[in-house]
């Protein structure tokens, strides 16, 4: 029997809390009413039919003062025709990767109507966080209880309702039992073993487990270059002949590293069954506004927005936003080498201890201004990305992503750069590599791991003591549970611990940065007083050598990269056979389409005759 939106209950009183949307204390009781009724009203009258309730009362009655948090959560076929609308894929009892539908449910593999397991933790908080997104106005001009806070057809709700401050913030919630086991197996004992990655991906997602897989893959791919630049740092060699094997190596060594990364990733994601999603099923983001029309491929209701403005707020407004800043990235490095003047002069007119020290001040107080305005940069990009108003979040994040590393690439390395081939000054750049490298480690580490635990210790010890004071008749764990965790600070994504290895490998970006370690090191070596001796009258002829020596350098790499492929064999030929067995249903579905055709046809002429 087919299972539809329509015939699921929306009023279970008790389900498993997936997602907390917390509102402002002083929210009316009628935007309460009208929040709760557009959750949990059936898909066919623009509700996201998912079931809901407030915190620690099960019937639905007055929650605890000044409390207004609510608990989301959805039943298990409401669940199961959300991971069909999202288009999640399974694998199936034939080892196959297919796009789950509720019709042919009972051939993918470990699904049971008696098994809660079959979708993962992270799948199920997506398709909740998916809908709850997807809640878009009808005819409402306004949010009930707040005049000023305009809707128009097509806009995001759960947008307006965080942009006016109505709701405060809407957050998954961790399954206690399943975090604890998921730690048993990471890290809580020390031991030198893999991590157990398809389980961070059961729990937080694809995302973050492709995080992770890249560190650890990134942590053992580093041993190699460890090995072999130790000595050149040990020893300090001036011959530069070493130097030239060890950017040799470098260079193949990243090039091979990372097109090995893209056939482990590749084979992790079809496992995973996120190399089979198509864009087809992004629909979109929550922040896109628009008047609201019909897809011209879809065929769906959606907010439509003209390409041009979006461009022109492009070109016009970001475009020289960024360029802007990054002038004043320039001229705060310009400021630094005027410190690191003034403190070479007061070294050099002392000769004291202290002013040695005061050698590294300078890198110091600039590696600080530098992540300063790193994070600064960071909340105006994310600003503009968002009022261009992009479509799909893919776009969104590929936007972001552009403008963070230019800016960042520019305010971390022009200094580095302007010491090299400027005032050529190893020495200088030694020094103030490692000083920036390892200020900025420390940094990262006291703001993003030593200072939240703190935090987070310091708020759990008055939780505790507040729900001591509780009556005992609450449920008192997922009280303590949830104002636990909607103090914590919100995880904004992978892009920021990306942006880390990218700035000390110096795969996002991660490319091109091989090429632009080979042009560098290329003409570093050409710019060496041995390789200079070789060529003392005719400058030309080591320009051209050393364009040449770079340009063979690069043609290596890319032969390597096509040499090895992004995607292993098997994995090739798993993703040809679906995509022929897609062309096969496909001509299939028209085949009985036609044949329908041409069984009416005779029909309506004999009616005609009869007539």
């Amino acid at each position: 029997m087919k299972v539809t939106l329509s015939a699921l209950d929306t009023s279970e009183s008790s389900f498993t809390p997936l997602v907390v949307i917390e509102l402002a204390q002083d929210v009316k009781e009628e935007t309460k009413e009208w929040l709760k009724n557009r959750i949990i009203a059936k898909k066919k009258d623009g509700g996201a039919q998912l079931l809901f309730r407030p915190l620690l009362n099960k019937y639905e009655q007055e929650t605890l003062e000044n409390q207004n948090l609510y608990l989301v959560g959805a039943s298990k076929i409401r669940m199961l025709l959300g991971a069909e609308a999202v288009g999640l894929v399974k694998e199936c009892n034939d080892n196959t990767m297919r796009a789950f539908t509720y019709r042919t449910r009972q051939n993918f593999k470990g699904f049971d109507d008696n098994n809660d397991d079959f979708l993962t933790m992270a799948e199920c908080q997506f398709i909740i966080k998916h809908e709850l997104e997807n809640l878009r106005a009808k005819d409402e001009k306004m949010i009930p209880g707040y005049p000023q806070a305009k809707l128009y057809p097509g806009k995001s709700l759960l947008r307006r309702l965080l942009t006016s401050g109505i709701v405060i913030q809407v957050f998954p919630l961790h399954d206690s039992e399943a975090l604890k086991k998921l730690e048993d197996t990471w890290y809580t004992r020390f031991a030198l073993k893999y991590q157990p990655i398809d389980s961070i991906r059961g729990y937080f997602g694809e995302t973050i487990a492709l995080y992770f897989g890249f560190l650890e893959y990134f942590t053992f791919a580093l041993i190699p270059m460890a090995v072999i630049g130790l000595p050149y740092y040990l020893f300090v060699w001036e011959d530069y002949d070493k130097y030239v094997i060890f950017a040799s190596f470098n260079l193949i060594w990243s090039t091979v590293i990372l097109e090995l990364w893209k056939r482990g990733c590749a084979n992790m994601t079809y496992r995973w069954g996120t190399l089979l999603m198509k864009r087809k099923f992004e629909e979109p983001r929550p922040g896109f506004h628009g008047v609201l029309g019909i897809n011209s491929i879809t065929g769906k209701e959606e907010p439509l927005y003209p390409s041009y403005k979006r461009q022109l707020r492009i070109y016009l407004v970001s475009l020289p936003f960024v360029c802007l800043c990054l002038y004043f990235s320039l001229y705060v490095m310009m400021i630094y080498f005027d410190m690191e003047v003034w403190a070479l002069g007061l070294h050099e007119n002392s000769g004291s201890e202290w002013t040695s020290v005061l050698l590294y001040v300078p890198s110091i107080i600039y590696a600080i201004v530098i992540e300063i305005m790193n994070r600064l940069y960071r909340y105006a990009a994310e600003f503009l990305t968002s009022w261009e108003n992009h479509r799909l979040e893919s776009a969104y994040q590929n936007h972001l992503i552009l403008k963070v590393l230019v800016f960042n690439f520019l305010n971390c390395f022009a200094s580095l750069f302007y010491i090299a081939f400027v005032l050529k000054d190893m020495k200088l750049l030694r020094q103030s590599l490692a000083t920036l490298l390892i200020t900025s480690q420390i940094l990262n580490q006291i703001m993003e791991s030593f200072l939240p635990y703190w935090l987070q210790r310091k708020h759990g010890v008055r939780v505790k003591r507040k729900v001591q004071a509780l009556k005992a008749d609450i449920d008192a764990t997922l009280y303590e549970q949830v104002i636990l965790e909607k103090e914590m600070g919100t995880y904004l994504g992978t892009f920021d611990d990306y942006l880390e290895l990218f700035l000390q490998f110096g795969y996002l970006a991660f490319e091109t940065m091989s090429v632009i370690s080979v042009v560098t090191n290329c003409a570093l070596i050409g710019m060496s007083p041995q390789v200079n001796a070789v060529f003392p009258e005719s400058k030309a002829d080591l320009i051209l050598i050393v364009v040449a020596v770079e340009h063979a350098l690069l043609a290596l790499k890319f032969i390597l990269a096509f040499a090895i492929p992004d995607k292993p064999r098997h994995i090739q030929m798993k993703l040809a056979r679906l995509e022929f067995e897609s062309l096969e249903a496909l001509k299939q579905q028209q085949m009985k389409l036609v044949t329908e055709n041409l069984k009416e046809e005779p029909m309506e002429s004999g009616k005609e005759k009869a007539t």
